[in-house]
């Protein structure tokens, strides 16, 4: 892909990312977005494929493309069940970090009793894909579990900030690369049954390099991972986090639900 191509697909993924198609809206004609642009038909083909390899677009009817919507979804969420009662709470150890409490707690039709509830941090994680299936990853030793492996940037939301911007702010402490665009996947508990820790999940498209890492304690060895060494990267257990995993996870599901990714 050629410099004047990657812009394009820049210039593409940034307007998804940033709404201005919303999902299940059709993209302008080919004709239309070759005048827009400055690209021949060909080449933006080209980036059109690449778009639908990474899930970004859908194909219909050969040259029609489309930015892809929930209408693919045909489960629906079950009506008239009853929730758990929360008759009370009790803090029993608080600090930054951590909250532990305990909670009275009612299941449907089940004796009340006091259950454990974990408090963590809100995180943001962001996995950056360059324009040659490569992604940016750090390789870290966790003393927890006594193991060294790959994770991606990311770290706690402060308060009153943008998750976003947190992602943002991360990559970039931890890297020394700031993406050029970052599109949000999913918001999700690690730990749901006990442990309150909502993890947003970013994936950002293309980067810039602005300097050293600067989050000395955060940072590890900084490496562009091909995104072909996933599989036998997890394999192997060096794929260290559940943030890591669904967001890495997405990515492969997302291009291979559309084929392979498109020849640059």
């Amino acid at each position: 892909m050629g410099p004047k191509t990657a812009k394009v697909y820049e210039t593409l993924r940034v307007r998804l990312a940033s709404g201005d198609y919303a999902p299940g809206d059709k993209l302008p004609s080919e004709r239309a977005l070759v005048e827009e642009l400055g690209i021949g038909r060909t080449a933006l083909r080209q980036v059109l494929a690449r778009l639908v390899s990474e899930g970004a677009l859908e194909v219909r009817d050969r040259s029609s493309y489309r930015v892809p919507g929930d209408d693919k979804v045909t489960v629906k969420a079950p009506d008239g069940l009853e929730a758990w009662r929360i008759h009370g709470e009790r803090r029993v150890y608080d600090n930054r970090w951590v909250k532990l409490e305990l909670w009275d707690v009612e299941p449907p039709g089940v004796e009340r009793f006091e259950h454990h509830v974990v408090k963590l941090q809100h995180v943001a994680i962001t996995a950056v894909v360059d324009d040659r299936d490569r992604v940016l990853m750090l390789w870290r030793y966790r003393f927890v579990p006594g193991q060294w492996g790959w994770e991606l940037p990311g770290g706690i939301v402060d308060k009153g900030e943008e998750a976003g911007a947190a992602a943002l702010r991360e990559v970039v402490e931890e890297t020394g690369w700031r993406p050029k665009s970052l599109e949000h996947v999913v918001t999700y508990q690690p730990m749901v049954g006990m442990v309150d820790s909502p993890h947003e999940i970013f994936v950002g498209h293309g980067a810039e390099q602005v300097g050293p890492p600067t989050d000395v304690e955060e940072a590890g060895l900084v490496e562009w991972v091909p995104l072909a060494d996933i599989p036998g990267l997890m394999a192997r257990g060096e794929l260290m986090g559940s943030g890591t995993l669904v967001a890495l996870l997405h990515i492969l599901a997302t291009r291979g639900k559309h084929g392979a990714t498109a020849e640059r």
